[in-house]
């Protein structure tokens, strides 16, 4: 073979592999908007949220006792994903990437940030993680939940 195929050969299979890259970076990870009015849907999430997420975040969607405070360890407790937390001021897909991941610092945190959160990539499937947000969302009145459409519409854009 000729290096000058060689070299068109490996030209083209970084086209492709950037291509590939570039298109998965640009796909979106799930849908733009969970809209909780799927019941089934939020029925299905409040049954997982029950068994993976209230322990922590509370039966009622309250989170921790003083959860802007830090703890001894210099975490913060469980926030609450109620009307009164702030889970509704993030966008649908990194509220995904949240419950996915855990909190990654640089990316879902600031730099430096510890968390006791859990990631569930390996306990729950992005359509049980989905089901979770829109039972969440679903305890929000109309105007949180407008507000947060915003935000994740507007990050997608």
């Amino acid at each position: 073979m000729s290096r000058k195929k060689l070299v068109f050969g490996a030209a083209a299979i970084v086209l492709l592999g950037s291509a590939a890259a570039l298109y998965k970076a640009m796909k979106q990870s799930g849908p733009v908007f969970i809209d909780p009015a799927d019941q089934t849907l939020v029925m299905q999430g409040k049954a997982i949220y029950a068994n993976n997420c209230a322990s922590c975040h509370g039966a009622e969607l309250q989170g921790q006792p003083n959860w802007r405070q830090r703890l001894a360890n210099g975490r913060l407790p469980a926030p609450p994903h109620d009307k009164t937390g702030h889970t509704w001021h993030h966008p649908d897909a990194m509220l995904i990437d949240m419950v996915k991941n855990s909190l990654v610092p640089g990316r879902t945190a600031p730099r430096g940030y510890e968390t006791d959160m859990p990631a569930y990539r390996d306990i729950l499937t992005d359509e049980e993680i989905i089901a979770v947000l829109a039972y969440i969302k679903s305890s929000w009145p109309p105007k949180v939940l407008e507000a947060q459409k915003e935000v994740t519409v507007r990050t997608q854009g």
